[in-house]
């Protein structure tokens, strides 16, 4: 049982300079951007230990360094969360009613995880696009300092996944 002074400690409200509303705003957004990239790094340890073929030794390093990264970064996407005053999602069902990536059925090709990598790389930097536009407006510096790494991070995978394959049409 908390004490009198631990009690009004707890009822204080968060005095970070942002407004509860723009931090609930902010948060929505890196919830999403945390279940993409939680099933972006899902994706890519199942493609790192399921690769098969010709490029099996350069890709299974490669899917290796994105899923560790992945790893790093969903603890800190959780983190910031945390640290703006709310609870970080932390199950598959909330992951999947929140994430834009596509969970896949099979083991498909090396072509087609590169592919299907590329395109989930692509699909959280434009999921952490919307989000700096809200935390902008809140001036949540440190939240888009995190975000601007990672859109650095995922255009940087997806552009040397894609250098690996043939261009399809509309990418």
């Amino acid at each position: 049982m908390p004490n009198k002074i631990e009690a009004e400690f707890q009822q204080q409200p968060l005095n970070i300079g942002i407004s509860e509303n723009e931090r609930k705003q902010v948060c929505k957004g890196l919830s999403k951007l945390l279940a993409d990239s939680y099933l972006l790094y899902l994706k890519t340890q199942n493609y790192h230990w399921n690769v098969t073929g010709n490029m099996f030794q350069s890709l299974h390093q490669i899917f290796e360094t994105q899923y560790q990264d992945l790893s790093l970064a969903i603890d800190q996407i959780a983190e910031r969360i945390r640290a703006l005053g709310e609870f970080a999602p932390a199950s598959f069902s909330l992951f999947h009613k929140m994430t834009s990536i596509k969970e896949d059925t099979g083991i498909p090709s090396a072509e087609e995880m590169i592919y299907n990598l590329v395109s989930g790389n692509e699909t959280i930097v434009t999921t952490a696009r919307e989000i700096v536009n809200i935390c902008d407006e809140a001036e949540d510096d440190v939240t888009i300092d995190l975000i601007v790494q990672r859109m650095q991070k995922h255009e940087k995978n997806a552009w040397i996944l894609r250098s690996m394959v043939p261009t399809r049409r509309g990418h």
